[in-house]
Parts: structure tokens; C-alpha cells; sequence
């Protein structure tokens, strides 16, 4: 990793902001949207960008503020990722936050954000706290293979489980599904299951099928070579050059999905979920009583 002075910290305007403390990512998912040449990486994905005055950047931003908002971070890296067991700047902002009486809605696929429970439960009491969790497989060794550096799904829903019982509302992210690897209803449902479980309050999922961009195919396809062999060729096939990359069983899997969710008053809409991740309480309230 190394370390840079950031200009700024916080992204939006208005009804709600974002930050991202670190950019790039150690958790070597195969299908990984932000490795993709768009964003501009000038290092390495793998040689974590921390900026290290975050904490003071945010303090500043916050205080200069005259109307509370949410703050979400893990759009675009993971905000527990492995240095932040060390360096704590997730942490420090989260405290920042609470201090200053904002909301977050923390977005990650590590159970080191336990580490931070306490901190999130005061956030969650004073203000708002959403944390938002990514599920994509439910089979441990299929885990280990598209997602190799990061806490197994069963470890995840106990995080959601955690959650739950300190009353910290939670929402999933159900992508990317893999066509040809974990686009199957057993996988989807026994997600579903776990999510129904865990009592989360919405599951974000746009479609049954993954992104391809510039940066990241080339990753994905590699991946594909050393763990499935003959499938990249089935891609090229089936997708060509194509960014969006549907499951051939996306109909059938999204209908389970919408009946699932509407049966057990599971948020499924994706304008819907991002609606009461970043409406702050009140604001939130008022929208649920027009």
C-alpha cells in the first residue's frame, strides 16, 4: 500500500454523500467491476491507495455542513479490507460521523466491520446505520475460487445475523451472478433463505448476470482459464464483446426473486432500496406516510 494527501473525501450533494478511503482492493474477486480501465488506476489494484488524511477531510466537510445527511462508503473499494485491521481509518470516520450526527450506510463483504459493531449501534441509536453486505454464492468452495481473500458467505450472514440483533438494519447486494457458474435457483435461494433470515430490510439486485468493461474482462477471463476451463471460449460464444453478460436463466431467476422478496416485505426494487439507504430518518419517515 501506500499513502496520499487527498484534495477531498466526500462525493454528492444534498440528500446524501460518499467517500472512499482506500482505492483499489486486496480481495482479489475474479469479477471485480472496478479493476476496469475507466476509472483510471494509476497503480497497481493490488497496492492500496489509503489516503491518509480522510479523517481530517471528512471532520472538515462535516463541520462545515448545516444539514445532516447520509454518508455511504464500499461503492468502489471495501472499506474493511485488509489494512484497515492496521490503520483504522474506517474507524475514525465512523466516529467523525457520529460526532457530527450524520448517518452511514457501509457497504462491504468483510466481517471486520464486527470489530466496529459498538460504533455502528451508536450511529444506528443516534441517527441511521445501514450496513449492506454482498452475497453472490452460497457454496463455501465456490466462494474460495470467485472470491478468494475475503470471509466465506456463511461468515456473512452471521455478520447479518449480528446485525440484526442489535437492530441495525441491513441490505444485500445480490451481485454479480455468474452465468454458467452460480446463476442456479438452488444458489439463489438458499441466499434468499439466509437473507430472510438475517430480517434484512431489502436485497439490491439489477438483473441475474455480471458487467464486463475494458480491465476487468481480461481479469474475469484469466480467472476463467485457471478455474473453469473451456468456459471463457463459452462466453465469447454466447456474449462476444458484449458489457452486459445476462444469464440465459435471468427470467426465470429474477421471478423467483421479486415473488420471494414481495411474499416476506423484502425491499426489491433497486430505486427503492437506494431510497431508504440514503434517506436520512426523518426524511425517511415523511416519504413512508405519503
Amino acid at each position: 500500500m501506500h499513502f496520499v494527501d487527498a484534495k477531498g473525501i466526500l462525493t454528492g450533494s444534498g440528500g446524501h454523500f460518499g467517500m472512499n478511503i482506500y482505492r483499489g482492493c486486496t480481495h482479489g474477486c475474479i469479477y471485480c467491476d472496478s479493476r476496469s480501465k475507466c476509472y483510471q488506476f494509476t497503480h497497481p489494484f493490488e497496492d492500496i491507495e489509503v489516503k491518509q488524511n480522510a479523517p481530517a477531510l471528512l471532520e472538515a466537510a462535516l463541520r462545515s455542513k448545516k444539514k445532516r445527511a447520509m454518508i455511504g462508503t464500499g461503492a468502489m473499494s471495501d472499506p474493511y479490507m485488509h489494512c484497515e485491521e492496521e490503520l483504522h481509518l474506517t474507524k475514525r470516520c465512523l466516529e467523525i460521523i457520529l460526532r457530527y450526527g450524520f448517518g452511514a450506510a457501509v457497504q462491504t463483504k468483510s466481517d471486520r466491520i464486527l470489530r466496529d459493531i459498538d460504533l455502528l449501534d451508536e450511529i444506528n441509536r443516534s441517527t441511521k446505520c445501514v450496513v449492506q453486505m454482498t452475497l453472490t454464492t452460497y457454496d463455501e468452495d465456490l466462494c474460495k475460487i470467485i472470491e478468494p481473500n475475503v470471509c466465506s458467505t456463511s461468515r456473512r450472514v452471521e455478520v447479518l445475523m449480528k446485525m440484526k440483533e442489535r437492530g441495525i438494519p441491513t441490505v444485500v447486494w445480490l451481485t454479480p451472478i455468474l452465468p454458467f457458474i452460480n446463476d442456479t435457483e438452488e444458489n439463489i435461494r438458499a441466499i434468499l433463505d439466509a437473507c430472510i433470515r438475517a430480517g434484512v430490510k431489502g436485497i439490491i439486485c439489477y438483473d441475474m448476470g455480471l458487467t464486463l468493461r475494458e480491465g476487468d474482462r481480461e481479469y474475469y477471463y484469466d480467472a476463467l482459464d485457471r478455474h473453469f476451463p473451456g468456459l471463457k471460449q463459452k462466453y465469447i460464444r454466447q456474449y462476444g464483446n458484449a458489457y452486459e453478460l445476462p444469464s440465459p436463466h435471468a427470467k426465470e431467476l429474477m421471478a423467483m426473486f421479486r415473488e420471494t422478496c414481495r411474499e416476506h416485505g423484502i425491499l426489491y426494487r433497486p430505486e427503492e432500496c437506494f431510497d431508504y439507504l440514503f434517506a436520512f430518518p426523518e426524511l425517511y419517515e415523511q416519504m413512508s406516510l405519503m
